[in-house]
């Protein structure tokens, strides 16, 4: 059975939740290898809504393991805050394993987080301020805090003396801020102990042995590949590998174990945050598109940035990630307009890209080439089958497929875990 990573291809927010819970039945674990509580999925069951930032969307699905593994950054007050929410309708979420090596985040990692974006003045990066991307640099600078390390007191308070003390003189020095002790820190994550105990473990030994045994496990990437720290719009990024080659380090897999990489991407695009964003909208358009679609960070509340398709990107993300199949969701969203630009290239400065520049700064000033489809009018969100989308809607779906890379296999037409037009196994 396979081994399937499912990244966005966008920005992130592509919606895939929906896709994890379109394979949900088949599936025996879910992974998220990536990231911390600074991503969000939504997932629709029913009439029930559920916004989960740290977990896999996977622990909504009776009989899954969900698994966060080593590659993401662990707030564990915010780990506990999700689980005793979802218990609290019902969720059974004791099959939840936690990565040894996954690093936690702390409060001084929070407080860093803040006081630093703050200082950037008009240079911020747009970070949410949960203490992400500190503590990936504490991970890469080597004195982070891992899963194990609170199961020895001695090595705990070893560690978080060891980056207090350099943090503490930046803190009260640099931002003015008051330090912070090292018992507190201790202290606060030793509370967690008992309660986490029985997650912990060694998760990619874990996945080898579901895997030897022919168990289907799912690889859910955090964000998107355009906010990947080596591929995405640098530096406006998040701070770790979003796209699929972060599957395998983040998780412990080998290379050769993946069998399907899916992509999911809006029937338009968004993003949250600062960078560049060729086809963003200022126009009523530009509101149409985030009143009609609901586009407002899970995580942040935040209003997100929308413009239409862009083609290149999509390009660019199959190419990076090897996408085999393509989740194309929220075309509900463009029902009623009249007609619908998609970008096909860039104009920088006269001179034509029909991929995405390499230079950040081209980037930056890339105008996007827009063609225009036809649009339809009717309600799609009853289509369970291609055949019921009305012949425009048919015919742009089958556009972006010839212009992105991979074929589309499913198209979501609502929110619920229903709404959605499948076109090909995903998993064949």
């Amino acid at each position: 059975m396979p081994a399937v990573v499912l990244i966005g291809a966008q920005w992130g927010d592509e919606g895939k939740g929906k896709a994890t819970d379109l394979l949900a039945s088949r599936l025996d674990y879910v992974v998220k290898f990536n990231g911390g509580n600074n991503a969000g999925h939504t997932v629709v069951v029913g009439d029930e809504k559920y916004a989960l930032h740290l977990l896999p969307s996977g622990i909504l699905t009776p009989g899954v393991t969900p698994v966060i593994a080593n590659g993401v950054v662990v707030d564990i007050e915010v780990l506990f805050e999700e689980l005793e929410a979802l218990e609290t309708r019902g969720v059974d979420v004791s099959k939840l394993r936690v990565s040894a090596n996954a690093h936690i985040i702390t409060q001084y990692h929070r407080t860093l987080d803040k006081v630093t974006e703050r200082f950037l003045g008009k240079r911020q990066i747009g970070t949410t301020g949960r203490g992400i991307g500190p503590a990936y640099a504490d991970k890469i600078n080597r004195v982070g805090l891992r899963m194990q390390d609170l199961f020895d007191e001695n090595i705990l308070r070893q560690k978080v003396e060891g980056a207090l003390d350099q943090k503490n003189h930046l803190l009260v020095k640099v931002y003015n801020r008051r330090a912070i002790g090292v018992d507190e820190v201790v202290d606060e994550l030793l509370a967690y102990v008992d309660r986490l105990r029985p997650m912990v473990t060694d998760t990619s030994l874990l996945l080898h042995r579901a895997l030897e045994a022919g168990e289907t496990v799912l690889f859910e990437g955090g964000q998107a590949t355009m906010l990947d720290v080596d591929h995405g719009t640098y530096p406006f990024v998040t701070s770790s590998n979003a796209t699929s080659g972060g599957a395998v380090t983040g998780s412990g897999i080998a290379p050769n174990r993946i069998d399907r990489v899916i992509g999911v991407v809006k029937a338009y695009t968004t993003r949250v945050g600062a960078g560049p964003f060729p086809t963003e909208l200022f126009d009523e358009w530009g509101d149409f598109l985030s009143e009609r679609g609901h586009e407002f960070g899970t995580t942040t509340g935040r209003r997100r940035r929308t413009g239409w398709y862009d083609a290149p990107i999509a390009r660019y993300t199959a190419r990076i990630n090897g996408v085999t199949d393509f989740v194309l969701t929220k075309l509900d969203v463009l029902t009623g307009v009249e007609s619908i630009p998609v970008a096909v290239a860039y104009d920088v400065d006269g001179q034509i890209f029909d991929e995405v520049p390499v230079s950040q700064s081209d980037f930056h000033h890339a105008k996007p080439v827009y063609e225009e489809f036809p649009g339809w009018t009717e309600d799609i969100s009853g289509a369970r089958s291609f055949e019921e989308l009305p012949a425009n809607a048919q015919s742009y779906v089958r556009e972006l497929e010839a212009m992105s890379g991979a074929r589309i296999s499913a198209i979501g037409v609502g929110p619920g875990r229903d709404e959605i037009v499948q076109l090909h196994d995903l998993l064949d």
